[in-house]
């Protein structure tokens, strides 16, 4: 049987023996893996710290038959994840792109790009950037490269386009988009969201730089565009994340930052 050679980023890690690990690999070249990496709980393991949670690593393993785990035999690190000075929000982050790569993607389907943005965005959080924004922007982005993006500015029931025009617009979680007055009533689980919402959704699934980072992420955008991924993400999968109420606190951060003026540092 021969090897594949692999990069990966690991998911995650579940103990099967005294000796043993059960591993989930996101690769470049064959998509999500499951894999038995045997003795990788050993003091003195051939795979060293290269299967670390969020470690990005080159791997070798044999392929087994559908229903079966491949069998790791070697795993070299290349970069683990590194946690920022009081980052607490971007370790949340990072764990959120982890379940999405797991929960968006089905074994042996392989997304180059999508490794690519998992592994730009766990580089900038380890960075130190915006927790926040690094997480919608990466779970925008896998939205869009596993096809499943909502439409932001036609109606998803009819193809007509939908202006805000200064007022709310409905968003059908189940259809998968934004929704014009006439197929509005026809739909069931349908969310109101402000412009200012759609508008921040539209920049942050930019896949320019210069574009999702300048997004302003104040409190009151925050919470309803959390809010409205969580929920939308929820009908896609069938159940809520694992990770659903964490990315919550981390967005109802947002804006929240001490103001320090004159004022406060004059009394301290």
């Amino acid at each position: 049987m021969p090897s594949e050679k692999a990069t990966a980023l690991v998911l995650r890690t579940v103990e099967f023996s005294e000796t043993s690990l059960v591993v989930t690999l996101f690769t470049r070249e064959f998509g999500k893996i499951g894999a038995l990496a045997k003795g990788a709980r050993r003091l003195k393991s051939p795979f060293e710290s290269a299967l670390d949670l969020l470690a990005l690593c080159r791997i070798v393993f044999l392929r087994k038959h559908a229903d079966s785990l491949d069998l790791l035999t070697e795993a070299k690190l290349l970069r683990r994840f590194r946690i920022p000075l009081r980052g607490l929000g971007a370790l949340y982050a990072a764990y959120y792109v982890a379940e999405l790569l797991d929960v968006l993607t089905d074994d042996y389907d392989p997304n180059p790009a999508l490794f690519d943005s998992a592994d730009e965005t766990l580089q900038c959080l380890a960075a130190g950037d915006d927790a926040a924004r690094c997480a919608a922007h990466f779970e925008l982005t896998a939205l869009r490269l596993q096809g499943h993006m909502p439409s932001l500015d036609c109606c998803v029931g009819c193809g007509t386009a939908v202006a805000a025009d200064g007022g709310r617009v409905s968003f059908g979680l189940q259809a998968g988009g934004v929704l014009c007055e006439s197929c509005r009533p026809d739909q069931r689980a349908v969310a109101s969201i402000s412009p200012k919402v759609l508008e921040t959704l539209d920049a942050l699934a930019d896949s320019r730089p210069e574009v999702w980072r300048a997004v302003d992420m104040s409190s009151a955008v925050a919470g309803p565009l959390r809010g409205l991924l969580s929920n939308y993400l929820a009908h896609l999968i069938g159940r809520r994340t694992r990770m659903h109420h964490h990315m919550a606190a981390l967005f109802a951060q947002c804006g929240k930052k001490q103001d320090k003026s004159p004022q406060r540092r004059s009394e301290k």
